[in-house]
C-alpha cells in the first residue's frame, strides 16, 4: 500500500489568528505559548479521526490506531519544531548523516536521487531486538498555500528490490511506509510538523513491544530533529 497523501493544512503567516480544521485559533507569543494552544486544537483534531493519545510531551504528541489486517498499530507524531519548515526539511534529507545524530541509525545512504524521488538505505540497532535494515523509496512534493506560505512533504515505501542485498545476521524491514509533512505557523519561522509511521520490523518481536518500541522512539526522533536543525548549515536553509 503506498503512503497517503500529504493534505495541506491552513496556517496563516504572520496572521494574530489563524484557521485550523475550521476552528480560529489565536496565535500567541512567545513561541511555547503559541505552541501550546495549537497542539490542543491539533489533539481534539485527530482524536476525531480515530486516533487514540499514547502520549504527550510538551508541544509533541504521540497518537496510534489499528491498522487493518496487523496486530501492529499505525503510529502519528504532531509537534512543534522552533525553526523554519525549509531548514526542517534539509535535516530529514541529510541521509548521510543520520548515523550522527537520527536514534539506532548506524548505517545510511542515498542509493540514487533524482528531483522529487530518492533511494535510501538505512540500517538500525536498537537495544534488545537487533540490527534490522531496509531500503525506501522516498517522494518529495512542494505545496504551496493560499497564504503564500511553503509547506513540504517526504512520503516513502518499502523499495528493498532497489537496494543491497539482505545480509547474514540482520532482518530485512519488509513494511515500512510514512510520510513528514512539514507546515509553516506563525511568521514562517516555525515548523508544524506531522510524522506518520507503519513498519514491521520482522522477525519475532511480539507486536507488544513493536508498538512500545515506537511509543519510544518517536519523541527521540522529533528531539534529534529539533536539535539538529538549529545547525547553522540546516538553519542557513531556512532564511
Amino acid at each position: 500500500m503506498a503512503p497517503r497523501p500529504c493534505r495541506r493544512k491552513t496556517f496563516g503567516c504572520g496572521a494574530r489568528f489563524f484557521l485550523y480544521n475550521g476552528l480560529i485559533v489565536r496565535r500567541l507569543l512567545p513561541f511555547r505559548f503559541f505552541a501550546i494552544a495549537l497542539m490542543a486544537v491539533t489533539a481534539s483534531a485527530e482524536e476525531d479521526k480515530g486516533w487514540a493519545v499514547v502520549s504527550r510531551s510538551g508541544d509533541l504528541i504521540v497518537y496510534n490506531r489499528p491498522h487493518k489486517d496487523s496486530s501492529i498499530q499505525e503510529y502519528k507524531a504532531v509537534g512543534l519544531i522552533d525553526a523554519p519548515p525549509a531548514a526542517v526539511k534539509a535535516v530529514i534529507e541529510d541521509t548521510d548523516e543520520f548515523p550522527h545524530f537520527m536514534p539506532y541509525v548506524i548505517e545510511a545512504r542515498v542509493i540514487s536521487r533524482k528531483p522529487d524521488l530518492r533511494i535510501t538505505y538505512q540500517r538500525i540497532s536498537a537495544p534488545l531486538v537487533g540490527d534490522r535494515d531496509y531500503t525506501i523509496q522516498i517522494r518529495g512534493e512542494t505545496l504551496l498555500g493560499a497564504d503564500g506560505g511553503t509547506s513540504y512533504c517526504n512520503r516513502w515505501k518499502a523499495a528493498n528490490e532497489l537496494g543491497p542485498a539482505a545480509k547474514s545476521g540482520v532482518v530485512r524491514i519488509k513494511m515500512n511506509e510514512g510520510s513528514w509533512l512539514l507546515e509553516p505557523v506563525g511568521d514562517g519561522r516555525q515548523t508544524h510538523a506531522t510524522y506518520n509511521i507503519f513498519s514491521d520490523p520482522g522477525g519475532s518481536l511480539p507486536s507488544m513491544v513493536v508498538n512500545a518500541a515506537n511509543k519510544t522512539a518517536i519523541p527521540k526522533v522529533f528531539n534529534a530533529i529539533r536539535k539538529q536543525a538549529k545547525l547553522e548549515k540546516y538553519s542557513r536553509k531556512g532564511q
